[in-house]
């Protein structure tokens, strides 16, 4: 049996991080999911505004989501007033280089590692609303990883942004009832989400108009995507509706072109704990608290007073000050230290739950 302090002067505890970082790993295989994700962003990360992104392939039907099997999560029960669309980031890798380059729908190690990044990142949103999640084909990242700059997009606007897109729309037209909804995605998942932004929406005004927020967290929304997609708005404050939040999460010494995740893009950010544009800080104390290990099985939970946020306006980031870089890299340490792709949700969960309720809120004042 351990002996576990979970917080020390409001940091977790280095040995509880050292006795439960293979406890993690094993249980919700963190490492091999965060892995293929930052593999993943290394290959496809190019600029929405710099290249025509290519149609779907012709060649390859999505996948029937008139299936319930086909879904991560369905509500059941009493219904709430709104609705979450959630995509998962990259949870599926090659095994074994004879496999095909994209995932079967149901592929055990992208149901157990979707699974696992739902627990931590969708859970979020569970008690604002019904939570719907698609699961969907993805690409290989070291097959992505081949092909020229200019084919990468189109590994991404493929079959993953296809299914996504289906699943989408069968939920508007089948489930979704004419609810206000809110979308929810995560690195690859936000990848998709702002393709079915800038594709979509256009073609269904009706659609769009009762979309209270869209969450693409942990992919750089730039200014030049925005304004080619003059029917997108980003957030401004902690109220507006019908908008896009986004942000990706650094230490501050990561140099500028060293986060993997950022390439040479600068993302337009809103402070998750402040909800402000500006360089504007806000504590760790002002935060509702960051959702990590608590105890040595490796189970999530409340830490208080845990993360800080302020926008680099220059990086196109937030940097988060308070928590310790090798703790954090002990975690997750598969995109290097500084780098915290891995916990852009979990350090924010609560005010992430706080806000989407708050604007949902205002939406309905609307």
């Amino acid at each position: 049996m351990y002996s576990i302090t979970i917080i020390l002067n409001n940091k977790i505890s280095s040995t509880l991080l050292l006795k439960t970082k293979c406890l993690i790993m094993k249980k919700f295989k963190m490492f091999r999911y965060y892995l293929i994700s930052s593999v993943l962003i290394i290959s496809c990360f190019i600029s929405l505004a710099s290249c025509e992104l290519p149609g779907h392939s012709d060649g390859e039907p999505a996948s029937d989501y008139s299936k319930t099997a086909n879904w991560l999560s369905l509500p059941s029960g009493s219904l709430k007033n709104v609705d979450i669309f959630y995509v998962y980031p990259t949870s599926w890798y090659k095994k074994d280089p004879a496999e095909p380059n994209f995932c079967a729908i149901h592929h055990p190690i992208m149901l157990h590692g979707s699974q696992s990044a739902f627990d931590r990142q969708a859970t979020a949103f569970e008690t604002v609303g019904n939570m719907y999640a698609p699961y969907y084909r993805q690409a290989d990242a070291v097959y992505t990883l081949t092909l020229p700059s200019d084919k990468r997009w189109a590994v991404i606007d493929s079959i993953p942004a296809k299914d996504v897109i289906a699943a989408f729309d069968y939920y508007i037209k089948n489930y979704n009832k004419g609810k206000p909804y809110i979308l929810v995605g995560h690195s690859q998942g936000s990848k998709v989400l702002l393709l079915l932004l800038k594709k979509y929406m256009p073609e269904n005004p009706r659609t769009y108009a009762s979309m209270v927020c869209a969450y693409v967290i942990g992919y750089p929304v730039t200014a030049e995507f925005m304004n080619a997609n003059k029917h997108l708005k980003f957030a401004e404050n902690s109220e507006d509706t019908g908008v896009i939040v986004s942000y990706n999460t650094q230490s501050p010494s990561v140099a500028p072109g060293a986060n993997i995740v950022m390439a040479n893009e600068v993302g337009l950010a809103i402070n998750p704990i402040n909800w402000k544009r500006d360089e504007t800080p806000a504590t760790a104390e002002e935060s509702l608290g960051s959702h990590l290990p608590v105890d040595a099985q490796g189970n999530f939970g409340l830490i208080p007073r845990f993360a800080d946020a302020r926008i680099n306006r220059a990086k196109g980031v937030i940097e988060c000050r308070s928590v310790n870089e090798k703790d954090m890299f002990n975690l997750s340490g598969s995109m290097g230290p500084g780098i915290y792709h891995s916990f852009d949700i979990p350090f924010y969960y609560y005010n992430l739950r706080e806000n989407a309720l708050f604007r949902f809120n205002r939406f309905l004042e609307k």
